[in-house]
C-alpha cells in the first residue's frame, strides 16, 4: 500500500462519527468517506482487478465523487478522470480509447451520459454514505494495471485538444510536501483539525483534487459548493472562517466586482491563486479593498502541480521590489530560462523559455514549457506570455498577454482574449474578443482609444468583437480554442 493510502485510511479511521464533507447545508461524515473506499475495493475485486486497476471516474462536484476518488487511491489504483458535463458523445469517445476496469459515479452522473456506459461495469452511488450499486457485464475482463499512477488527469485544453497526463503515486506525495511551502506552522501529525477548506474548484481539474487530497490528508474538513458563484462561495466563507482561501483569476474579479461587504475576509489570512494568469493589478486591488494578501503560485498539471508561488513571509518582505512575479521556486524545485531557438541556459533576469525540474518529478529532468518567463537571483519568477501564442506582426513580436491586460484595465471590462489571425502582407495581426461588465457600456472605439496610450502601434489589435460572454472553460480560464470559433462566428455576423 502507498504512504499516500495509508495516511488517507488513518485519517478516516480516527473518528468515522466526526463531520468531515459539507454539501448544500447537510454534513457528511469520515465514516460516510469510508463507506465508498470500502464500495471501490470490493468492486475491484469482483473484477479481477486490484494495485495499478484503471477506475474511470465521472467527476462533478458532489460527496459521492469525493468517496470514490479516495477509494481509488486507498487501492493504490489509478483514477481516470472523465467530465460528464461534456455529454453522452465526448465521454463515449473518450471510453473506445481507454482500457478501463470499470466506471464509477453519482447515479446523477450516469443518468446524464446515458447510454454511453451500456457496456461498461459500473459503481453508481445514490449518496455519500448509501449502499451502492455495482453491475459487471457479461463476459468483463480486467483491465491491464497502470502500475504507480495514482490520476490519469484530463488537461483543460485550453490552448489546444485536451490530452492525459499520468499524475504517479511518489508525485502526488512529493506534490503535498511541497504545498507546505505556504503554510506558516506545518504540521504533519495524523489528527481532525478544526479549519474547514472550502473546495469551488472542479473535481475533474487538477486544483480540485489536489486541493481535496491536501485537506483528507491533513484531517481538515470540507466545504464542497457544486460550482463557484459569489453567493455561495461567500456564504461559506461568513460559516465557516476559513484561515485560507483558493480563487482562480476570474472568480477573484467576480469577488472583486461583486457588493459583498468589504469585512468578508477579515479572518482570512491569505488567498491563493493559480490555474490562470493573474494581473498584479486585480491582485493589488483585492489586498485593497479586503484587507488580506493575495498569493500567486504557478504550476500546470504536465508537471504535477505547483513549482513556484508566494508565501506569506516572501509577500511581507518582498511585495513591492518584485511587483509582478508569480513566487519564488519551491524547495527542491529548479527554474531556468533558455533561448528561443539555440535553447543554451541564460543568465538570471533573461527573458526566455521557462524550463522546470520540478521536485516531484525529479527522475525526469528539465521539462521545456512553452512559457517566457524570467527568473531573478532571489528564485522569483516573472511569467511573460507563451510562446507558442506570439504573434510575429511584420517582424514585431507580439504578447497576446500584454494586450489583454491593457483591455482589462478599463473598469467596464470583464474580460478579454486576445490572438493571432493569418494576414497576407504582415504574416499575423492581433485580434481581440471582449466581454463588459454592462452590455453597451463601451464601443469598440472606445476600446482603441483606451489602448493607444498604453501599447505600441504594432500592439494594437485590427479588430475588436465585443461579445456577451466569453467561452470558458470549468476552471474559468478563457477556452482560446473556443474564442477562436466564437470570434470568426461574430465578426461575420458583425
Amino acid at each position: 500500500m502507498s504512504a499516500l493510502a495509508d495516511r488517507i485510511r488513518a485519517v478516516l479511521a480516527i473518528d468515522p462519527a466526526a463531520p468531515a464533507v459539507e454539501f448544500s447545508g447537510r454534513w457528511y461524515t469520515w465514516g460516510d468517506l469510508a463507506t465508498a473506499v470500502d464500495a471501490v475495493e470490493q468492486s475491484l475485486a469482483r473484477v479481477g482487478g486490484g494495485p495499478g486497476s484503471s477506475v474511470g471516474l465521472l467527476l462533478t462536484n458532489r460527496p459521492t465523487a469525493l468517496g470514490l476518488l479516495l477509494g481509488v487511491l486507498c487501492a493504490d489504483a489509478c483514477a481516470v478522470t472523465l467530465n460528464p458535463h461534456l455529454g453522452a458523445e465526448r465521454v463515449r469517445g473518450d471510453l473506445e480509447s481507454l482500457d478501463l476496469a470499470f466506471l464509477a459515479g453519482d447515479v446523477t452522473d450516469f443518468e446524464h451520459v446515458g447510454g454511453a456506459l451500456a457496456n461498461q461495469a459500473a459503481l453508481a452511488l445514490a449518496d455519500l454514505g448509501a449502499p451502492s450499486e455495482f453491475v459487471v457485464p457479461a463476459g468483463m475482463t480486467a483491465a491491464a494495471p497502470l502500475d504507480g499512477v495514482a490520476v490519469r488527469m484530463l488537461t483543460s485544453g485550453t490552448t489546444g485538444p485536451p490530452k492525459r497526463v499520468d499524475l504517479g503515486y511518489t508525485m502526488l506525495e512529493r506534490v503535498m510536501v511541497g504545498a507546505k511551502h505556504y503554510e506558516a506552522n506545518a504540521r504533519d501529525d495524523v489528527t481532525l483539525r478544526s479549519g474547514v477548506v472550502i473546495v469551488n474548484a472542479p473535481l475533474v481539474h487538477v486544483s480540485g483534487v489536489f486541493r481535496v487530497v491536501q485537506a483528507v490528508l491533513d484531517g481538515r474538513r470540507i466545504c464542497l459548493l457544486p460550482r463557484f458563484t459569489v453567493a455561495g462561495w461567500a456564504d461559506a466563507v461568513r460559516r465557516h472562517h476559513p484561515k485560507t482561501v483558493s480563487l482562480v483569476p476570474t472568480a477573484m474579479r467576480m469577488v472583486l466586482e461583486s457588493e459583498v461587504e468589504d469585512t468578508l475576509l477579515d479572518g482570512v489570512k491569505s488567498v491563493i491563486s493559480g490555474t490562470a494568469p493573474l494581473d498584479p493589478v486585480v491582485a493589488e486591488a483585492f489586498t485593497a479593498r479586503f484587507g488580506v494578501p493575495v498569493l500567486t503560485s504557478y504550476g500546470a498539471t504536465e508537471f504535477g502541480g505547483g513549482v513556484a508561488g508566494w508565501n506569506l513571509k516572501d509577500h511581507e518582505r518582498y511585495r513591492a521590489e518584485k511587483y509582478g512575479s508569480v513566487g519564488r521556486v519551491h524547495p527542491g524545485c529548479e527554474l531556468r530560462v533558455v533561448d528561443e531557438e539555440t535553447l543554451a541556459p541564460l543568465s538570471a533576469g533573461s527573458i526566455g523559455l521557462l524550463e522546470v525540474k520540478a521536485a516531484q518529478l525529479a527522475e525526469q529532468g528539465w521539462i521545456r514549457t512553452t512559457d517566457l518567463a524570467k527568473v531573478d537571483d532571489d528564485g522569483f519568477l516573472w511569467i511573460l506570455g507563451r510562446a507558442d501564442q506570439t504573434i510575429l506582426r511584420g517582424g514585431f513580436k507580439v504578447q497576446p498577454e500584454t494586450i489583454r491586460s491593457a483591455l482589462e484595465a478599463h473598469d467596464a471590462v470583464r474580460g478579454a482574449s486576445v490572438f493571432g489571425i493569418d494576414d497576407e502582407r504582415l504574416g499575423q495581426v492581433p485580434v481581440a474578443m471582449v466581454e463588459l461588465r454592462e452590455p453597451g457600456a463601451l464601443t469598440a472605439d472606445d476600446l482603441r482609444a483606451h489602448l493607444e496610450p498604453r501599447l505600441a502601434r504594432y500592439e494594437l489589435p485590427v479588430e475588436i468583437v465585443i461579445v456577451d460572454t466569453l467561452p470558458r472553460t470549468l476552471s474559468g480560464k478563457v477556452d482560446l480554442a473556443a474564442a477562436r470559433v466564437q470570434f470568426d462566428t461574430t465578426a461575420a455576423e458583425g
